[in-house]
């Protein structure tokens, strides 16, 4: 489980990382039911200026799967 973001108001979650230590590409995804929809990609300099970690929502992403329908949960 991935931890949770807030960037420009919108929650999302980290993906992963990639480049050289120098010039690190961080990916994100937003939450379900945000504002934004596309995956954000911030460079390591955005990401100390424009983006908090929200640890009340750390391990809350959570799927359920059934056999008619995946049904996720964020509180």
């Amino acid at each position: 489980m991935s931890k949770t973001y807030l960037i420009d108001g919108t929650l999302y979650k980290y993906l992963t990382s990639s480049g050289s230590i120098k010039h690190t590409q961080y990916y994100f995804r937003p939450l379900p039911r945000q504002s934004k929809t596309a995956d954000l990609k911030l460079n390591r300099d955005k990401v100390l200026s424009r983006c908090y970690e929200i640890p009340i929502l750390y391990n809350q992403h959570t799927a359920e799967i059934t056999n008619n329908s995946i049904q996720l949960s964020l509180f």
